[in-house]
């Protein structure tokens, strides 16, 4: 995940910003296990902010993008 660590660096305090599977090169499923797991206990610098954008996956509702503010922590 350096990609998304780097991205996340760049981003100051406060800033709020998208992520999507496509961004990442990742498959929608395991892209949705990934949101999931920010949804509950927030990402590497951020938390998630808002309603996840869901798009149909072989007939399931899978998160393809979030948006998430900065925080303080340490990426």
């Amino acid at each position: 995940m350096a990609a998304l660590d780097d991205f996340v660096r760049k981003q100051k305090t406060g800033a709020q910003f998208v992520i999507s599977a496509q961004m990442l090169r990742m498959e929608a499923e395991e892209f949705d296990r990934l949101a999931q797991q920010w949804l509950d206990d927030g990402g590497p610098g951020f938390n998630v902010t808002g309603v996840p954008f869901r798009s149909v996956v072989e007939d399931a509702f899978l998160i393809t993008r979030v948006t998430v503010i900065r925080t303080t922590a340490q990426v």
